[in-house]
């Protein structure tokens, strides 16, 4: 299996997708390399360092509840910053790639993401499942019910603007007076399926007769879940990283995987051509 082009394992497995029910979906889980050729840097790891004053945060330490309950105004500051990082970008050919490749398997095709930064929708993906929140709402950090778009009097910020009176006033909960957060997954936080769509994307994969696992590394738990049910239930696993990663653990002992060692972009305009050749013959 291994001295056989990859490209020659992929049309093959598409066309064993595609002759079986409609049930085998194809899923695309996407994270942060997607975005890296928009310019995004890494949440995690040396420009994901926040510097506030003269202290030096890890996203470990601040993106958590307990440290917004303690610093709301940071955090937002922050998160506002971000957002206005995001605004200023624009979606890269990746992006593009899985919308068209929507638009070609339509019903079959599903769209799990780890990114918060808006880039899949703005390019157009409509059958998508983002497992860690997004920046464009909003929820009350005491659990009152209701996901709340960002009101439009709060407006992005530079790193070291703060929030004004009025921007307070708006990011306060009308139930309980307490502030409301960003809609997102922090790291002392579990998957739940009103915000991450946990059951949902889990349905999903134990549906996918092939998971395209591109520029993740996997370093959460629904996404490493996410790959072991789509083989627990017989789907094949391409896993498109730059490196080894969480997944090559899980896929180690495993037939049913094609490991492909290149960028996303480069991937995806082989994988295109390779679906719209299998569509049409």
């Amino acid at each position: 299996m291994n001295q056989t082009p990859y490209t020659e394992l992929l049309e093959q497995a598409i066309r064993e997708t595609l002759n079986k029910s409609h049930r085998n979906h194809f899923t695309f889980l996407t994270g942060a390399g997607i975005s890296a050729e928009s310019g995004i840097p890494t949440y995690r790891g040396a420009d994901g360092i926040w510097v506030k004053g003269t202290t030096y945060h890890k996203p470990e330490e601040f993106g958590t509840l307990e440290y917004f309950k303690e610093h709301p105004e940071e955090v937002w500051q922050f998160a506002l910053f971000r957002k206005k990082m995001f605004s200023e970008v624009k979606p890269n050919e990746s992006h593009n790639a899985i919308v068209h490749l929507e638009q070609l398997l339509q019903e079959s095709f599903h769209l799990i993401t780890q990114n918060i930064d808006n880039l899949h929708n703005r390019a157009g993906s409509q059958r998508i499942f983002e497992i860690h929140g997004n920046n464009r709402e909003i929820k009350c950090s005491e659990g009152c019910k209701g996901i709340f778009p960002l009101p439009e009097g709060v407006q992005l910020k530079e790193l070291t603007e703060d929030l004004t009176e009025s921007e307070k006033a708006l990011l306060k909960c009308n139930t309980c007076g307490s502030w409301m957060r960003p809609n997102m997954l922090w790291f002392d936080e579990y998957y739940d399926e009103i915000t991450h769509k946990k059951h949902s994307a889990l349905k999903v994969a134990k549906n996918s007769g092939m998971l395209f696992i591109l520029g993740t590394s996997g370093a959460t738990t629904l996404p490493q879940e996410i790959a072991r049910t789509t083989l627990k239930y017989g789907g094949a696993i391409v896993d498109v990283n730059i490196e080894d990663n969480h997944f090559t653990e899980i896929l180690k002992n495993n037939k049913r995987k094609i490991i492909v060692r290149k960028s996303s972009a480069e991937f995806l305009r082989e994988l295109t051509a390779i679906f719209e050749k299998s569509l049409t013959s």
